[in-house]
């Protein structure tokens, strides 16, 4: 029995909270494609400026470390609106898409990490989490459960 069809108490109950859900999901992809632009409109900014300071057309290690950082961040928060978006489409989260971030998001760790300020224990629990993402990612792809765009 569907519950828009349901007069009972808990049928509207239930009806109200999935309307409450979706605008929620609704109003996170919004916000989340603000963000993503502006930040997309920052990098442009990040890359014009760091290219016409002198020397003109070269970046030092900083300058590429940030951009590379940033661009990371970005692809970030693209695969975070497109989990916000599988979810509002299947009403489930789909985990192959929250691996991808989370692997997106510990290359970027350990590109902009400045490894002089860790001590081996931090440098290896990184080393620990890259492998135990990449095999759980690696066991959802093998098991053929990819259920990508």
């Amino acid at each position: 029995m569907s519950t828009e069809s349901d007069p009972s108490p808990e049928g509207r109950l239930s009806l109200i909270i999935k309307k409450f859900e979706r605008f929620v999901v609704v109003s996170i992809i919004v916000m989340m494609m603000v963000v993503v632009a502006l930040s997309t409109l920052e990098l442009g900014w990040i890359i014009t400026k760091d290219i016409i300071t002198p020397p003109i057309l070269l970046l030092d290690e900083d300058e590429l470390l940030e951009i590379f950082g940033f661009v990371l961040l970005i692809l970030i928060g693209v695969e975070l609106l497109e989990t916000i978006k599988a979810y509002l489409r299947d009403s489930v989260i789909h985990v192959e898409i929250v691996l991808e971030v989370a692997l997106i998001a510990i290359a970027r760790k350990v590109i902009v990490v400045d490894l002089s300020k860790y001590d081996g224990i931090s440098v290896l629990a990184l080393a620990a989490l890259i492998i135990a993402l990449a095999a759980a990612s690696f066991l959802r792809v093998s098991r053929g459960q990819s259920h990508r765009r």
